[in-house]
């Protein structure tokens, strides 16, 4: 299904149904992985608006666009008693300049733990894991990767804090994740010197201008297995628009750092997503 498609049934599902009784905002935007958070990464939150005793449904559609890459990721997800959140993506990645691509699958769970976002002093404490399957390993195998599956595990912590930058609220995210993934695994898993699982910090900051409009920061740290090219840490600034609980619109300014050899990767994020 192409992006283009998608983004267009997300326009005509979105307003067929009320998404749940969680506050506007709070079950943040989809990252690329397909799972709640920022763009590159998943906070601790679950995805959509149900709260305890209710579920919700998103779709999603996104695009990076950087010198010499693209990458388009789409999926779906399902969030049940605002403790659970199942989810299912698809990326291709297109080598711009050089001609060809790469894809994979994510199958994601993510299950809330301990602590709120907003109503407890504990954050709200999630623990995800990811399986993520590699189409096209041809490449990958190629330059010395070592699988064409691979499954990472994190544990996020997220919080909001009440009137913290000139009365605006502030939310903070952690992420700790075990991979084994190179560039998110669009060049497989490991490598054949070095299979064994890394631990990385991925990190959000972002302020809430008001109750629908959000503006942020990621930074999303990666491990560095293949001896080909060195791999880079991921940067963005974001603004996200809540536009209701049916509809957000999310768009930054990505710095992906050397990718492939090519060097100095920046660009642009967009992002739709639907609930209901």
């Amino acid at each position: 299904m192409t992006l283009r498609v998608l983004m267009l049934i997300l326009f005509i599902l979105s307003p067929l149904a009320i998404a749940g009784s969680k506050i506007i905002a709070t079950g943040g935007a989809t990252t690329i992985e397909g799972n709640a958070g920022g763009g590159i990464v998943p906070w601790a939150v679950i995805n959509g608006y149900a709260s305890s005793d209710e579920w919700s449904a998103t779709a999603f559609a996104s695009r990076v666009g950087v010198n010499d890459f693209s990458l388009n990721s789409g999926g779906i997800a399902l969030s049940v008693d605002n403790r659970w959140e199942f989810s299912y993506a698809r990326q291709r990645f297109a080598l711009e300049s050089i001609g060809g691509s790469l894809s994979q699958d994510i199958f994601s769970v993510k299950y809330h733990l301990a602590g709120e976002l907003l109503y407890t002093a504990m954050p709200q404490i999630s623990l995800g894991v990811q399986h993520k399957r590699n189409a096209d390993f041809a490449l990958p195998e190629a330059v010395g990767a070592a699988s064409a599956n691979g499954t990472d595990f994190y544990l996020a912590a997220s919080k909001v804090l009440f009137a913290q930058v000139a009365g605006r609220n502030l939310l903070l995210n952690g992420t700790v994740r075990a991979t084994k993934a190179n560039q998110t695994g669009l060049l497989g898993f490991g490598s054949v010197t070095d299979n064994n699982y890394q631990l990385v910090f991925e990190g959000s900051a972002a302020v809430l201008l008001n109750y629908n409009l959000a503006l942020g920061i990621e930074y999303k740290q990666k491990p560095d297995k293949l001896a080909f090219a060195a791999e880079q840490h991921w940067r963005d600034i974001f603004i996200a628009w809540f536009i209701n609980k049916n509809v957000s619109l999310t768009g930054a300014y990505v710095d992906l750092g050397n990718i492939a050899g090519q060097g100095s990767q920046t660009g642009y994020y967009l992002a739709l997503e639907a609930t209901w």
